[in-house]
């Protein structure tokens, strides 16, 4: 699935690809729905996302908690992840994805940071 973004002022547009995948079993439409509902809200906190595979795996060593989300974002010049394993798709992929919103946010923090030492090593004279 393709999400279209504007960049600040219109100039261009942006494309943010998500995957899910599915192993060995085959994910209804309103899961994969709910899962790019969920990942699309990561655009809030950081909006130069490149794109986002999702794997959807089920655990047969735990007969309870066998549902397994792992997310990876890729951000320019990084990757992020996050794995979670829950009783249902749904929750797996909610703690996963709050857990990469916490990562996004703190990784966004550090190229402000940089951004702005950047800035005043540039303007401070020789």
């Amino acid at each position: 699935m393709f999400i279209h973004r504007l960049t600040q002022g219109a100039t261009k547009i942006d494309v943010m690809k998500i995957n899910v995948n599915a192993v060995h079993f085959t994910a209804d439409q309103k899961l994969i729905t709910f899962i790019n509902e969920k990942v699309n809200k990561l655009e809030l906190f950081y909006d130069n996302i490149i794109g986002v595979e999702v794997f959807l795996r089920l655990d047969k060593e735990h007969a309870h908690d066998n549902k397994i989300a792992e997310v990876k974002i890729h951000i320019p010049g990084k990757e992020l992840f996050a794995k979670k394993q829950c009783k249902s798709f749904e929750e797996a992929t909610d703690l996963a994805v709050e857990a990469l919103r916490k990562q996004v946010k703190k990784h966004k923090e550090k190229v402000v940071t940089n951004q702005n030492l950047e800035k005043f090593i540039s303007s401070v004279p020789p």
